[in-house]
């Protein structure tokens, strides 16, 4: 039975919770409402949750300006996410595992190298230079796929954790007893039991590839290589770029404001966020136990 105090603890907890819950989910509400908002009306009473007028036009416009070009970037965008999520688990899990090996040779100064990445980098312009002199990819899939998100310092860090402290030695010993290796270790003993961990570190990096686009301003200038971020980021800046010479020409003037200016900014956002927001639930149990049990420290 639940104490007085116990009972108060678990009111201002669920309060404070609550709070927070609405404090995350009010903005993205707010967002979908004002992409939903005759783009007049948006201009001329701020956002709102109830607005006078109601209007799918922003949408209309980004689906219909360059309707082949964004179904395109949306299938470059979720072959670059799944790609991008299956490279950054092997070599996240591979270099984890070994470095949750007390027995290995270097492993705290190899444990330090890791950590010195999320502490300092190249810098960009060395970063760069490196990617497209040495490495060569410039206007390729593989710049977005590999600079930067490949591998997160953070994801082994957290992973490493979780092999300590959720992988018990002592199953791990009866495999060794049984005849089994090292990497028959790791693929049916470690990783099955990991599965937590594996699915928070799949859904950070799925989020940090779909939500990438500076890679695709920094690597490429073929746009057939644009994701949807790449694209949409595009369309703001060519709406932005009509708004601010239109005087310069008087025909672009009716055109131009006509363009839901502010309504398609929260469509763009709205149209990146819905595809997370739609996967995010199925994989929440085993992100919420993942992010728990990967954050004990040894």
């Amino acid at each position: 039975m639940k104490t007085r105090e116990d009972k108060i603890y678990s009111f201002f907890g669920h309060l404070v919770m609550t709070i927070l819950t609405l404090l995350a989910i009010i903005p993205i509400l707010l967002m979908f409402i004002s992409s939903l908002t005759d783009n007049a009306t948006l201009l001329q009473n701020g956002y709102s949750f109830l607005p006078e007028k109601w209007s799918t036009y922003a949408y209309e416009w980004v689906f219909t300006s360059s309707s082949s070009m964004v179904i395109k970037a949306y299938g470059m965008s979720f072959i670059l996410t799944a790609t991008g999520v299956v490279c950054s688990l092997a070599l996240t899990t591979c270099l984890a595992y070994g470095l949750s090996k007390k027995g290995l040779p270097g492993r705290n100064v190899l444990t330090f190298l890791v950590f010195f990445t999320m502490l300092f980098n190249g810098g960009l312009v060395p970063t760069y230079i490196n990617y497209t002199t040495v490495f060569h990819v410039k206007d390729t899939f593989f710049g977005l796929l590999v600079p930067s998100l490949m591998m997160s310092a953070f994801n082994v860090l957290l992973m490493k954790s979780y092999f300590v402290t959720g992988v018990p030695d002592e199953i791990l010993e009866a495999a060794y007893i049984d005849g089994a290796n090292e990497f028959q270790t790791m693929w049916k003993i470690a990783i099955p039991l990991s599965k937590p961990i594996i699915t928070t570190v799949a859904m950070f990096s799925g989020i940090a590839y779909w939500n990438d686009w500076n890679n695709g301003l920094y690597y490429l200038t073929d746009t057939r290589y644009y994701n949807i971020q790449n694209v949409l980021n595009d369309m703001l800046a060519n709406i932005q770029f009509l708004k601010n010479n239109s005087e310069a020409a008087g025909e672009m003037m009716a055109a131009v404001s006509n363009l839901p200016t502010s309504g398609v900014r929260m469509a763009i956002a709205s149209a990146v966020a819905i595809p997370v927001l739609a996967v995010f639930p199925c994989f929440e149990r085993y992100f919420v136990k993942g992010i728990v049990i990967g954050g004990v420290k040894e």
